[in-house]
């Protein structure tokens, strides 16, 4: 029975692409895709990381701005040249956006994280519908976040692009479900690692706090287990919702927050 359980697991043979594959989260996916047996590809923006992590896990690295269509739609066509299939996409690319009150946002700014966070997830989303489709075949994890269920003072960029992905997953799930496709979503909460790091940094400055404070008021005291999320535990999390552990469940939603109610 473990046996059974243990190759259901395994990711032999697929080929799973990575947004965002450079640090953190996505890095950390990587590594434990790669475990599973998975060939990985890491997409991102900076390429000396993407390299690290390809080198790192055997497997491909292919830059790409995830904001710019021309540059997603080369970037998966040179990703299924490799191995003629996409099995799994984790749409993981995006960053915090402004953080800053809503009567006092930079639009900009705004415009922007939403133009990655949520428009270039799209632009992900639609590459891998298209190759899935042909296939009859596949599994999308977007990376949404504690915030895309629920609102949080001064973050309102990131929260509504967060937001929008879960509604994004549903909507695919019910359009590639017929085809055998299955989209699901993963909440992380606050997640521990140089992202974050640089979010605590602009939370102290705009809110005039310690970093300290920031930290026990509302990340790791108000969670049940009184700690962060490592990237490693939200990469667990995609690797269930990538293998066959979870053949039948698609439209889904998971909190990864350390129990943060």
């Amino acid at each position: 029975m473990t046996s059974q359980y243990s190759d259901r697991s395994r990711l032999d043979g697929k080929l799973a692409v990575i947004t965002g594959g450079g640090s953190g989260i996505g890095a950390a996916t990587a590594r434990v895709f790669a475990q599973a047996g998975a060939t990985v590809v890491v997409m991102g923006r900076r390429q000396e990381p993407l390299r690290a992590v390809a080198e790192a896990t055997g497997g491909h690295a292919i830059p790409c701005d995830v904001s710019d269509q021309a540059q997603v739609r080369a970037a998966f066509a040179e990703a299924l040249s490799l191995t003629g299939r996409i099995d799994v996409l984790v749409n993981n690319a995006g960053g915090p956006g402004p953080i800053a009150p809503v009567d006092e946002v930079d639009m900009s700014e705004w415009v922007a994280c939403m133009g990655v966070n949520l428009v270039g997830a799209m632009y992900c989303l639609q590459e891998a519908a298209k190759i899935m489709r042909v296939q009859r075949a596949g599994s999308i994890i977007n990376m949404s976040s504690l915030m895309g269920i629920q609102g949080y003072p001064m973050r309102s960029a990131y929260v509504a692009s967060k937001f929008a992905l879960i509604g994004i997953t549903e909507t695919m799930a019910r359009e590639l479900g017929p085809d055998n496709v299955r989209v699901n979503a993963l909440m992380p909460g606050a997640v521990s690692g140089e992202n974050m790091d640089r979010i605590l940094e602009r939370r102290a400055k705009a809110e005039d706090r310690p970093v300290e404070q920031i930290v026990a008021e509302n990340y790791t005291d108000v969670a049940a287990l009184k700690r962060w999320v490592a990237p490693e535990e939200v990469a667990r999390a995609a690797l269930y919702y990538a293998s066959d552990m979870s053949s039948a469940v698609t439209g889904d939603k998971m909190k990864v927050d350390c129990g943060r109610f």
